[in-house]
């Protein structure tokens, strides 16, 4: 901790210039006064630095005064207190008051850079402590939020995360849908050392083939009809950070094998190039389905598999952690009260048993939308809506409540724009259209009163 400051106090000019000296010579960076009101007002709580000061000063506060203002600020700033023959036991005292040690006058120099040195290696250990517990909160803290559950699945998985975002191995996340495969490859990201840089996603399932190995990999100017430019791909463009490849065995075979040679040496070659270009990344990859049962059925090259599967994090569905679905269900209806602006919804005990008792195929994805759907006032999962309904429904009931409620949950966070509706549900114009006049739903009752789109 060379570079650490030492606040020196020392009212005796010559005295002030020797120790200056001194210290500067053994290497250590001193900013020295004549009283102890100008060290004072260098000490706060983040001080990388110690102070060594007379115990007696000709003005001003002494030295020990100064001692108890520093505790007071902040008590691990190591404080060395230098004194004459007489006030030796004065110091002994005062180390009682959590002086960090005592130097009699006249002090030879090395006896001054020794002190100075072992004070200056606890004040560093302090800091280096308080950082590592600030961020294991911070780490715990953001983690539980994001991944919220007290099953032992949840808090094994949190602990594999943390363990894993230092570690910066290449990392396959597997989860049926909805379980939250990109909140868990975001994490690993943000907890990582590489957090303060780029976190790019590529979702293979939507990436046209024809596209997919430009998207991937850039290209250079006149690669191919249109290049007029040189342009980066995902890769390049996570260089220093994280890529996720989401569903990666959505990806054409021969682009399979063409991320193996990238997986293995963190090279990449644009197209229209034969010069690799180096990239520093970590690779996230998810898949919904079983990684073995995608090898078997063709979809996902073996090798490519043994390349990414350095680690696996595989996610727990809510039915294997039950117990977290009332929680989780509490949390998304106080967020959307919030993104939806309406007063925070109170969900009485009933309603949270029934929740609770429900099959989510959808898992937190599905918990989410009827929390959303709860905060509308839709009805879905309001108590007395369950009162009403009959022990037993037919299959076809429960799917249209459930399709319809989708629907309206679906025009409401988009204040009623159909467009955005049909895209995100992944239907056809026509067929929203259809569907809301079954269910009576006017988009003008979702904010939507511009005309901007065809109403029903």
């Amino acid at each position: 901790m060379k570079d650490a400051t030492v606040l020196l106090v020392e009212d005796e000019k010559e005295v002030r210039l020797s120790y200056t000296q001194a210290l500067d010579l053994a290497g250590f960076h001193v900013r020295a006064f004549a009283s102890a009101d100008g060290a004072l007002e260098q000490v706060g709580h983040g001080l990388s630095g110690i102070v060594v000061t007379d115990i007696r000063l000709a003005s001003g506060m002494d030295g020990m005064t100064l001692l108890g203002r520093i505790k007071a600020i902040d008590p691990d700033i190591p404080v060395v207190l230098v004194t004459g023959h007489a006030d030796t036991a004065l110091a002994v005292s005062a180390m009682r008051e959590g002086a960090y040690d005592f130097i009699e006058k006249p002090c030879p120099p090395r006896q001054l850079v020794d002190v100075v040195s072992r004070a200056l290696d606890r004040r560093r250990l302090v800091l280096e402590n308080r950082r590592l517990r600030t961020l294991a909160d911070s780490r715990r803290d953001d983690l539980e939020l994001r991944l919220i559950g007290r099953t032992t699945a949840m808090v094994d998985l949190r602990y594999r995360i943390r363990a894993l975002a230092a570690a910066d191995a290449d990392v396959l996340v597997t989860g049926a849908t909805g379980t939250g495969k990109e909140v868990v490859s975001r994490a690993l990201h943000d907890i990582s050392a590489r957090k303060a840089r780029s976190f790019v996603v590529v979702d293979c399932a939507a990436l046209p083939s024809n596209l997919a190995e430009d998207e991937l990999f850039g290209h250079e100017a006149g690669a191919f009809p249109g290049a007029v430019r040189a342009r980066f791909g995902k890769f390049e463009q996570a260089h220093g950070g994280t890529l996720l490849l989401d569903e990666i065995a959505s990806l054409p075979l021969d682009l399979q094998a063409k991320l193996l040679r990238v997986i293995q040496d963190r090279t990449v070659t644009r197209i229209g190039s034969h010069v690799p270009v180096s990239v520093d990344l970590r690779i996230v990859a998810t898949m919904k389905s079983d990684p073995q049962e995608e090898v078997a059925a063709g979809r996902l090259r073996p090798d490519l598999l043994y390349r990414l599967n350095v680690v696996t994090l595989r996610l727990p569905s809510l039915d294997e952690r039950r117990e977290d679905v009332a929680l989780l269900f509490l949390k998304f209806v106080s967020e959307a009260a919030v993104r939806l602006g309406r007063d925070d919804a109170s969900v009485p005990p009933a309603v949270l048993d029934d929740i609770a008792r429900r099959a989510w195929p959808g898992n937190v994805r599905e918990v989410r939308n009827a929390a959303e759907r709860y905060v509308l006032g839709l009805g879905v999962s309001a108590a007395e809506d369950a009162r009403d309904q009959p022990a037993t429904r037919r299959l076809a009931d429960r799917v249209a409540e459930y399709e319809r409620s989708l629907i309206a949950g679906a025009l409401a966070t988009s204040g009623g724009s159909l467009k955005a509706v049909y895209e995100s549900l992944g239907v056809s114009r026509k067929t929203l259209y259809e569907k809301m006049q079954k269910f009576g739903l006017d988009k003008r009752g979702f904010g939507d009163d511009d005309g901007g789109d065809e109403t029903t």
